[in-house]
């Protein structure tokens, strides 16, 4: 992350003044002319020393213009490196940044978070910033001081960077961890402020003393002059600064890395993004949580983790025996009409159910099945020793020997694959991925409604599956783009009918006109009212919220 951070002070007599910045410098791309003369170690360290000089030149201007509250490093003093082994950047810390461009935006910086830039209570974040002269993260605080107007005096830590949505996306992180360094600062400030306060209280002082104009401003000239060191009693303060700003400059240009999307995200990106963002949540609910968790919970944990594992299609590959590998290599197995009912049971929404002894094998033609479906309509629970319900999961795959209630198997929302080991032994002739001659397939279900009509989806898959001509990979893609086709009139339908409201006679012109009336109908009217449960709720929130603004548009 292109960026840098320093600490500002609002001097009594000078205003707003830079105490300690520190930047990262970015190895030169590597070009044949260097790549021939390589650098030896001690060239690296005179520049090192170089640039020690070049701050000290770039700060000894205004040395005269600094009374010691202003002052964190003296003028001879070369500043900090930190150099990162792994990416080869360097940390350099000093009063001011050694590039004059740099300095003068950091100084813009400094008297906008300690003189205009303002939040409610002095005390907090704040951004502010534009193109020309960068973006700024500001935190303010205040040191207590016994000498000090107030007894406290006012200071600012700002992150500057050029990147405005990038330092927006990473307000929580600085913001959590630049308030463990004002608050180190603060106590230790308050403690050497009380030892003072013990041995000469200054209210009561100042209450005794004498007030006139004259000597008025020799008393903000003696109170102006202690430094952060002197407040703090701190040895190493600006070594310390040093480490903590190289780690939050380092920290925060790896917390978050970019990606190139082509277009805008699709329906089950977005839905991907939702979920990963509810899993951190629950993860930081759980570490924020006080300990000593049930041993309940602990099960229900590992058992999740369990799950997460089989669901990684990288995984699952690499475990061993016998695994579904395709859509047409499922049809295979199946055989045609099989295959057919059991897709036509996914794109409906009904629960999927395998029982057998291998869960490598369900789980396989899960992640085969679930790519027929939108992200946002998958629950899938990969392999259990009981029943779960309908609204729970829509995929569940179970142990030979668990029951089956007798509500689920005389429900025609219900289909089972019932997986029986076709063979005592294995024979070395048989090879481990022909499925068939291994397992045996038998596909129940209580519903008598014809499935050969529709939907139309289906039907074009299986002329995909069909064209031995196509490869695997043609067919993904083919199964892709009629997903996205049948997601967007998913998103039509249901602007129209859940968001405007409209009547049955309206929805079933709007039908037609997405294609989805004649031969199948039903089903294909089933297919998008399921379909439209896995919407994600970005897009949801999105079309209410234009929706509702178009409504007030008119009437202002």
């Amino acid at each position: 992350m292109n960026a840098l951070v320093a600490l500002c002070h609002f001097c009594e007599l000078h205003g707003p003044r830079t105490l300690f910045c520190t930047e990262a410098l970015h190895p030169p791309s590597p070009s044949p002319s260097s790549q021939a003369g390589a650098q030896v170690p001690g060239d690296r360290d005179g520049d090192r020393d170089g640039e020690g000089l070049t701050m000290k030149a770039n700060s000894s201007a205004t040395q005269k213009e600094m009374c010691e509250g202003c002052r964190s490093l003296p003028a001879s003093h070369p500043g900090f490196v930190s150099i990162d082994d792994e990416t080869g950047i360097r940390f350099l810390s000093h009063q001011h940044p050694r590039q004059p461009q740099l300095f003068s935006v950091v100084r813009q910086a400094c008297v906008r978070s300690l003189s205009c830039e303002v939040c409610p209570g002095r005390e907090g974040p704040i951004f502010f910033g534009d193109e020309q002269h960068g973006f700024v993260f500001s935190h303010t605080f205040f040191i207590k001081d016994s000498l000090a107007r107030g007894f406290q005096r006012w200071y600012s830590i700002v992150m500057v960077a050029m990147d405005r949505i990038y330092l927006i996306n990473s307000w929580p992180f600085l913001l959590r961890h630049l308030k463990l360094t004002i608050q180190s600062l603060q106590s230790t400030a308050l403690k050497v402020f009380d030892n003072e306060q013990g041995v000469c209280p200054q209210r009561a002082v100042r209450m005794n003393s004498a007030f006139s104009p004259a000597v008025f401003p020799h008393q903000r000239s003696g109170n102006a002059a202690r430094s952060l060191t002197s407040l703090t009693q701190h040895p190493n303060l600006w070594a310390s600064l040093h480490s903590s700003f190289s780690w939050l400059l380092k920290a925060c240009g790896s917390r978050l890395t970019e990606k190139l999307l082509e277009g805008a995200p699709t329906e089950d990106t977005l839905v991907l993004i939702e979920r990963q963002t509810e899993q951190e949540e629950e993860m930081s609910c759980w570490e924020g949580a006080e300990g000593g968790a049930s041993k309940t919970q602990r099960h229900l944990s590992e058992t999740e983790l369990a799950h997460n594992f089989l669901s990684d299609d990288t995984k699952l590959d690499e475990l061993p025996g016998p695994k579904f590998r395709s859509l047409r290599h499922l049809r295979q197995v199946l055989g045609a009409p099989d295959f057919r009912q059991l897709a036509w049971h996914v794109l409906m929404g009904n629960q999927v159910i395998w029982r057998g002894a291998d869960p490598v094998l369900i789980q396989s033609a899960f992640t085969v099945l679930k790519s027929l479906l939108p992200v946002g309509c998958v629950r899938s629970v990969p392999y259990s020793s009981q029943y779960e319900e309908a609204y729970k999961c829509n995929f569940l795959g179970l142990c030979p020997d668990v029951p089956i209630p007798a509500h689920v198997s005389s429900s025609e929302f219900t289909v089972l694959v019932d997986v029986t080991s076709e063979r005592s032994c294995h024979i070395p002739a048989v090879r481990e991925d022909d499925i068939s001659s291994l397992y045996q397939f038998t596909i129940t279900s209580a519903n008598t409604q014809p499935i050969d009509r529709g939907p139309a989806l289906l039907n074009k898959l299986e002329v995909a599956l069909c064209n031995e001509n196509l490869s695997v990979d043609v067919v993904s893609h083919c199964l892709l783009c009629l997903k996205e086709e049948w997601m967007n009139k998913v998103k039509v339908l249901f602007k129209f009918s859940k968001v405007d409201g409209r009547g049955r006679e309206d929805t079933q012109k709007v039908l037609a006109l997405l294609g989805a009336t004649g031969p199948g109908e039903e089903d294909n009217v089933r297919l998008l009212k399921y379909w439209m449960t896995g919407l994600s709720k970005t897009y949801k929130s999105h079309l209410m919220t234009a929706v509702r603004g178009g409504e007030r548009s008119p009437s202002q």
